[in-house]
Order: C-alpha cells, then sequence, then structure tokens
C-alpha cells in the first residue's frame, strides 16, 4: 500500500495537465487515522464527482463494541456517522474551487428513518465511509494544489471530528443507540402480543407539510384510547404506554381532515426506525406491512388474480393475467396477491386512493347488477377470509361506506387527531343495518408463477466496441422510479419507497438479475430468494462484482424489491 506522501507526489506530478492525468491517482493510501481510497475518478470537472472511501480501524476509532454488536445496532451507529460526518463537510464543500463540481464534497443525506446506506458499513474490523469528492480543475487543466487542500488539510478534520468516538457527542450518541434497542424491542413484542402496531402516547404524527417529513409545531398529541391502551417495558426507557392495533381487521373513520389518513401515514412508514425528536420514535409497525393502492396503467405479468376477479366478458384467463394497461381493480388485485407472494402480515389500505369498485359493492347495485353480471368480488368479502385462512391483517381508512363495519374487529374513529375505540358501538347498531347476504366463491391461495425471461443482450454496432455486448445502464428518477436500458420502470405508488438511494439499488438488484440469474427457468421469487440470502450475508456490496460499491444505495425491503421487479416489463 503507498503513503500518504505518496499521494502527494503524484499531485505534484500532474498538477496543470489535462484532466485525464487524475486517473493516476486512483488507489489507497496509508494516513495517519486510516486508509484513503480513491475508487473512481470522474471523466471531467463537469461529470459526476469521483467515489472515495476512508476505512479507520475500530481500535483506531475507539466505539464500545455493544454499539455495533447485531444488525441493529450497527445500523443506527452508521447512520449516526453518515449524519455527522455530512454536518462537518457541508463547512468544507466548494471551499476549494475551479470549474463544474469541482471542490464538492457530499454523502449520503439521511432523512427521518433509519436506513443501511452504502455511505457508512461497520465491519468486524473497520469502519468503511464511502462519499463523493469534485476534483478540481481550472476549465479541464488539473488544479492539484486546490485538491490537496481538500485531502490533507480538509478531509483529516472531518475525519477527526465525525468517525473517532473520543470526538464525538456520547450521550447525543448512547440516545440514539438505546432508541433503536427500544424500537427493536417494541417491534419483537408486536407478535407476542398479537399486536400488528403500536403507537406511543405523545407521538406527533402530523407532518410540517405535504413536503417535508418533519414533524408539524404544535400539533395534537395522540392520546390512545383506553382500551387499546398497552404497556410495554422497554430496556432503556422503561414503562411506554400506547395503543396497539391488535391483528384481524382494523377500521380508522373519522370525519374529513380528523386525521385518519395521518395515521395510517404514520403506520405506514412504522416500518422503518426514526430518529429521535421525529415525534414517530416510537410508532413501530409490523415490518412485513404493505400499503396497497389502485394504479391505473400499471404493467401486470402471469398473476393469479382469481381470487378478486373472475369470468371476464374476454374470456381472459385470470389464474394467469397479463395486462400492459391494467385497470384500477385489476391493479389493486395483484397488488394484494403480490404482497402475499412477498410474505407481508398486514395491508394497509386508504379507500382514497383505492378503486370503488374493488373495495366494496353497496346493496342497491347488487339489486341492479347480478352477481352473475360482475366479475369482481370485493375486497370487503375476501378480507375476512385473508386473515383467517392466510393470516393477513387488514388495516383500512374508510370515509363513505358502512359496509366495512360489518367485517370489521377493531374500529378506531379519529376526532380532531384523537383516536376513539368504537368498536362495542357500532357492532350494536350493525344489526339494524344488515348486509345482504352474499356468498363469495371458495378461498384458495393464489397461484402465480411468474417466470424471469432471460435477456439476450444488445450488440453495438459501431464505434471502438463494436460486436461487444452493450453494458445496461441505469438512470434514477429520484425516488420515483428508474430506467434500466431503455425500459422505465415505475415505483410512485410504491409509497414505502422514502430515499432516492432505495430506488438506485433497486434498479442494482434488477439489472444483477436481468445479467445473472435470470435463465428463462427460475420465478421472480426464486431470484429475489437468492438475491435476499446475498444481501442478508453481503449486504448490497455484492452488487458491486467485486469492485468497489459506491456511496448512494440504501437497502430496500423485501417488500419493494418484489413490487420493482413485478413492474419491470420483461
Amino acid at each position: 500500500m503507498q503513503q500518504s506522501t505518496d499521494l502527494q507526489n503524484l499531485l505534484h506530478s500532474v498538477h496543470k495537465k489535462s484532466y485525464p492525468a487524475y486517473k493516476a491517482l486512483k488507489g489507497s493510501y496509508q494516513f495517519n487515522n486510516y486508509i484513503l481510497s480513491i475508487d473512481h475518478v470522474q471523466g471531467d470537472p463537469f461529470a459526476s464527482p469521483s467515489h472515495i472511501s476512508i476505512r479507520i480501524p475500530h481500535k483506531t476509532a475507539g466505539f464500545p463494541k455493544e454499539y455495533y454488536k447485531d444488525s441493529v445496532t450497527s445500523m443506527t451507529l452508521s447512520d449516526y456517522l453518515t449524519r455527522q460526518f455530512e454536518k462537518q463537510i457541508v463547512h468544507y464543500t466548494f471551499r476549494a474551487k475551479g470549474s463544474g463540481k469541482s471542490g464538492l464534497i457530499s454523502i449520503s443525506h439521511c432523512g427521518q428513518e433509519v436506513l443501511k446506506r452504502t455511505a457508512c458499513e461497520i465491519t468486524e474490523k473497520e469502519i468503511i465511509a464511502r462519499f463523493f469528492i469534485g476534483f478540481p480543475a481550472n476549465g479541464r487543466t488539473i488544479n492539484a494544489t486546490e485538491l490537496e487542500k481538500i485531502l490533507f488539510d480538509f478531509l483529516p478534520i472531518c475525519v477527526q471530528k465525525a468517525f473517532l468516538y473520543k470526538n464525538t457527542n456520547h450521550k447525543e450518541l448512547e440516545d440514539a443507540i438505546f432508541l433503536a434497542e427500544d424500537q427493536s424491542c417494541i417491534r419483537n413484542q408486536l407478535s407476542v402480543r398479537n399486536l400488528v402496531a403500536f403507537v406511543a402516547d405523545g407521538s406527533i404524527l402530523p407532518r410540517e407539510s405535504g413536503i417535508s417529513s418533519r414533524p408539524m409545531k404544535d400539533s395534537v398529541p395522540f392520546i390512545s384510547p383506553e382500551s387499546l391502551r398497552v404497556t410495554m417495558t422497554l430496556p432503556h426507557k422503561g414503562e411506554i404506554s400506547g395503543m396497539g392495533i391488535p391483528r384481524g381487521i382494523t377500521l380508522i373513520v373519522g370525519g374529513g381532515y380528523h386525521g385518519k389518513s395521518t395515521l395510517l401515514n404514520a403506520l405506514e412508514l412504522g416500518v422503518y426506525n426514526h430518529i429521535s425528536g421525529d415525534g414517530r420514535e416510537y410508532v413501530i409497525t409490523d415490518d412485513t406491512a404493505l400499503k396497497l393502492r389502485s394504479e391505473d396503467g400499471r404493467f401486470i405479468k402471469d398473476v393469479d388474480i382469481s381470487l378478486f376477479i373472475n369470468d371476464l366478458p374476454n374470456k381472459k384467463d385470470t389464474r394467469c393475467f397479463s395486462t400492459e394497461d391494467a385497470s384500477g381493480s385489476t391493479s389493486q388485485a395483484a397488488g394484494i396477491v403480490e404482497g402475499m407472494e412477498a410474505g407481508s402480515r398486514v395491508f394497509l389500505l386508504d379507500e382514497d386512493t383505492s378503486a370503488t369498485n374493488f373495495m366494496v359493492r353497496d346493496t342497491f347495485m347488487q339489486e341492479v347488477i347480478s352477481r352473475e353480471k360482475e366479475p369482481i368480488t370485493p375486497f370487503l368479502e375476501r378480507a375476512e377470509d385473508l386473515y383467517k385462512k392466510a393470516g393477513i391483517s387488514t388495516i383500512l381508512v374508510a370515509g363513505s361506506s358502512g359496509a366495512f363495519f360489518h367485517i370489521a374487529d377493531t374500529i378506531i374513529q379519529m376526532d380532531s387527531y384523537h383516536p376513539v375505540d368504537i368498536s362495542e358501538k357500532v357492532k350494536a347498531l350493525c344489526g339494524k343495518y344488515p348486509l345482504n347476504p352474499v356468498k363469495a366463491s371458495a378461498f384458495a391461495f393464489p397461484a402465480s408463477h411468474r417466470i424471469m425471461k432471460k435477456q439476450a443482450p444488445s450488440i453495438r454496432s459501431h464505434g471502438r466496441n463494436a460486436g461487444r455486448p452493450e453494458q445496461l445502464k441505469i438512470k434514477v428518477h429520484g425516488k420515483d422510479g428508474f430506467l434500466i436500458g431503455k425500459q422505465d420502470v415505475d415505483l410512485r405508488y410504491v409509497e414505502q419507497l422514502i430515499d432516492p438511494e432505495q430506488t438506485a439499488a433497486l434498479g442494482l438488484l434488477l439489472k444483477y438479475a436481468i445479467e445473472k440469474l435470470a435463465d428463462d427457468r427460475r420465478t421472480v421469487a426464486d431470484i429475489i430468494e437468492i438475491l435476499s440470502g446475498q444481501l442478508e450475508q453481503n449486504g448490497l456490496s455484492f452488487l458491486s462484482g467485486g469492485s468497489y460499491i459506491s456511496c448512494g444505495y440504501a437497502m430496500p425491503r423485501l417488500q419493494e424489491i418484489y413490487s420493482c421487479f413485478n413492474r419491470y416489463r420483461r
């Protein structure tokens, strides 16, 4: 391994040369407290910045071993260090001057949720931080003096302050670790107590605005109804009380703007741990919970939606249903079946974003349009079977149809952001408003069998690489989807994707599956099982193919991996 002095000498040797001479810097260099690696050098000052990583041995960093003893604490420490490093580099980014992205220093920006990211990884031996630096230039002429300032003046200060335990706020870090362990304890207790979610008393659920995930100031704290209140003893916080949502079918009702959707939104993001001060730190949902909605125009391939849709007028087989342009009802039916395949134990639905004809058919409509003429078995008639026969609970926000009261086990009314348990009161009224006795067809587990086809790579027809296969390229569109090759994968309605870095990781996973795993025999489920094993064992690093993995990727859940693969049109 080369020394930092070797890097200085190289910098002096390339100063004022043409920009491509920077590529001579690629390699690893030993600094006082860490190893600096220049993994990728940008092609010119206006291109995406260079990829840098540092490795700090645990002996040097000095963090207590109990802070990275398992996956929960390790992820929390990594998240904390990423945030600390970002706080430091913001003082130095663009302090070095030049053209284009010259002087940029950046790392992943963490939101309210704690995610496993490639920006910071903790192994048995060391802490690995990955970030970007824009190598300085004047025009396209190297300005190595400015890069030397970044690598030898700015960066060592940032590393010292962010990644050495002696320089961190010990109490703040301890609180973050303790909070994560408490959140994990609640999550573990859900199944033991037959709950699907927990919302602590005092939680702040409303957000600052529609484009901000920070808590709203002066909002109404959550207070659990007595009948649903449970108390848990946590390892650090001690006793905590809040609303436990039991397994089964839960209905959330109330007037408009009273907090129904706000509660559901908090529950759908309760699959992630949140940072201190978020207001939803102790809103914990079964981590397999899946938010479902209708998606007009969605692509569907070889999905068995016969549980919900049968006897189509065009005689299309709904046991192996495919379409390039799904309706709201068929897309929602496919989403439920795909969620079952992904192992979800809880479905979250909002009537506002669901297909009305898929959710319920009222008595009058059933009188006018007979059962024989309606191919859709509404969700209302399947929800009980989903729970009793498939073990899948439902949490549903409803505001227009009283039919759902008849199947609900628990009914929560949101009244000016205060939850009220009205289950007993409503059940007493149900007898006065009976439903038409309808009998849905027998429940049968879906049997989708989607094969992922092997894709023959396009061959370059001209240029210096003519005759060779084209590389499958990915372009990420924020968190809404990505372009892979020439195809868009639309993830706008996968509502539990919360970070563009998760979308970027999904693009890499799909690319890996297309290039390495698709063989005209393996199903989507088979391929995702292989990927899940690799992710559990090696994290996202296995996608690098033996090379480096850069900053800019965050771990998606299994549910989002399925959602992504099911929207790929090959």
